[in-house]
């Protein structure tokens, strides 16, 4: 549900407000990330230390490929060398 919602917003808010909205996606991922050691960090093997794991590998997915594409981006704003 939060994908689909998070794919209409995106499509939805005007292109003047992509920039904040995807700094606050960035703060939200990075919050899930240290929720998720949290989670996975006490001693022993359960449910929640696989949840948190998960988590972890997930959200640093969301962050890495959110900062390749940042990059790829930027990079099609440079000037060509003559």
């Amino acid at each position: 549900l939060a994908c689909f919602v998070g794919y209409y917003v995106v499509w939805r808010v005007t292109p003047a407000l992509h920039s904040p909205l995807m700094a606050v996606t960035n703060a939200v991922s990075s919050v899930i990330i240290v929720g998720a050691l949290i989670a996975a960090g006490p001693a022993g093997f359960g449910f929640s230390k696989i949840m948190g794991f998960l988590a972890v590998i997930l959200a640093s997915v969301n962050i890495f490929g959110g900062f390749l594409v940042t990059q790829r981006m930027l990079s099609m704003f440079k000037k060509k060398g003559k």
